[in-house]
């Protein structure tokens, strides 16, 4: 695993416990309904009836399709309440990935790894896509989407300094940084609205962006001998 970022890219301007942060639950979207609509297509088209699913930083809604069943759901976030209400979860556990990247999940595990709009607030990113290609079965496919959103004092320096075009580089380098992830592919719908206008909440979609990547199948070594 090779570290991406320094020290400062991982700050905080609000350094105080995530845990303290999402103590209070929020029954809300973070992002507009055409991106939800976008993220259960794609969730249709890449995954499967009777998959395992891990759905890492979630809340009260999964935006999976309701016409897909599948094996198991299992639910990660920092609000209990938000997840106890999510009705596509088997399970879920709390934990604060900021203060403990590894995942009480067994190896190769999940077919798939699901993380919506929540990768900028990763501290150790490095640590935490290692983790994602751990519990993931060998072919198994990892989707991370986010827009433009974010609560800005939770999210590291290295996401709010950077452009858009910047933090879908920065989450393929995420993937890149752990051996065994193929290259990553890249989704993108942009909006046309100033930036300003974006941030005001006026005018157009939010732009939807997603990063996929699959866990590798091993290399078959062949173990025939030479004559």
């Amino acid at each position: 695993m090779k570290a991406l970022l320094e020290s400062h890219q991982r700050a905080k301007l609000d350094p105080s416990s995530d845990t303290l942060f999402y103590d209070a639950p929020r029954f809300v979207t973070h992002v507009d309904d055409d991106f939800i609509q976008q993220l259960t297509d794609l969730y249709r088209k890449r995954l499967q009836p009777g998959m395992r699913i891990f759905d890492m930083m979630s809340s009260w809604v999964s935006h999976l399709p309701d016409d897909l069943e599948f094996e198991w759901v299992e639910g990660h976030g920092l609000n209990g309440e938000e997840l106890a209400k999510n009705p596509l979860l088997n399970h879920y556990f709390v934990q604060n990935l900021n203060e403990n990247d590894q995942l009480p999940l067994a190896d190769q595990s999940f077919d798939a790894v699901l993380n919506t709009v929540s990768v900028q607030y990763l501290q150790y990113p490095e640590a935490v896509f290692a983790e994602m290609h751990r519990i993931l079965k060998p072919g198994g496919i990892a989707i991370v989407s986010f827009s433009n959103r974010m609560f800005y004092q939770k999210a590291i320096a290295a996401w709010r300094d950077g452009t858009e075009a910047q933090r879908v580089h920065l989450v393929k380098q995420y993937f890149q940084s752990v051996p065994g992830f193929g290259t990553p592919e890249v989704i993108a719908q942009t909006s046309t609205v100033p930036m300003m206008l974006q941030m005001l909440g006026m005018g157009g979609s939010d732009p939807f962006y997603a990063v996929i990547a699959e866990r590798l199948e091993p290399l078959v070594q062949d173990s025939a001998k030479s004559p």
